[in-house]
């Protein structure tokens, strides 16, 4: 039997908190002799705009409104173009042993966020890669890593970084992005989406649902962050100024 994936309680936080995290989550799969995959779902404290790990020479734009306070600036692990978080949930899952087909991994690992949403009414499909204008934007255009709804409209869009075989998918799920934000970074407004029928707490009971179907085969083992976790998160976090710095 399959050991049962670990479910990390919800925590608010910052970009650098949130991002630190996910890749000490990683590190530890990495190294444990028997490791445990993971899942998580998050909010960021405020708006902020995460850059794929390859995104390099932001607009003067970007770096004025992060110059003025409007929102911070992190630079992710996994690939990928900036994501607006903000009006949005995000989630982390550290998968150990994945399918090493990286289309169908994001298959894998998206068919719970299939389930959750069809629950709701609101099916999703995956995109189809297309030429699109090149804002920067991770929802400028859908590829076979996103999930869209039948007008094609991008609900979640997901990013994956592969470490030593061991698996990172992040995705953004949008509920209300800031419109006017938006169309500060972007020029262009955020994808026109259905209302969901739910909303905080009783969604991420819905997607914990849906991801003890699809991803552990039973329930999630609920293991907060322990004493050692927190002290090598805290020193992480000092260290993110100089991760982003490096990459820009």
């Amino acid at each position: 039997m399959s050991t049962p994936w670990r479910w990390i309680p919800p925590l608010a936080g910052s970009g650098p908190f949130q991002m630190a995290l996910d890749e000490l989550l990683l590190d530890q799969a990495v190294a444990a002799r028997v490791p445990q995959a993971c899942l998580r779902l998050y909010s960021w404290s405020g708006p902020w705009l995460s850059l794929g790990y390859h995104q390099r020479h932001l607009p003067a734009a970007w770096l004025a409104l992060a110059g003025q306070g409007q929102l911070g600036l992190v630079r992710r692990p996994s690939g990928g173009r900036a994501v607006l978080h903000g009006g949005s949930l995000t989630y982390a899952l550290i998968e150990p042993n994945p399918a090493r087909d990286r289309r169908q991994a994001y298959r894998d690992h998206c068919r719970w966020l299939q389930r959750a949403f069809a629950e709701m009414g609101l099916p999703l499909s995956f995109g189809t890669a297309r030429a699109a204008a090149d804002s920067g934007s991770c929802f400028a255009r859908s590829s076979a890593a996103d999930l869209v709804h039948s007008n094609g409209a991008k609900r979640i869009g997901s990013a994956q970084l592969w470490r030593r075989g061991v698996l990172l998918q992040h995705g953004s799920l949008l509920i209300d992005p800031p419109r006017e934000l938006w169309w500060q970074l972007f020029q262009e407004p955020p994808p026109e989406l259905p209302a969901l029928p739910v909303a905080g707490a009783e969604l991420g009971a819905l997607l914990r649902q849906a991801a003890e179907v699809d991803l552990g085969g039973g329930p999630l083992q609920e293991r907060p962050l322990d004493r050692q976790e927190w002290a090598e998160l805290h020193r992480r976090i000092a260290n993110q100024a100089k991760i982003f710095h490096e990459g820009t």
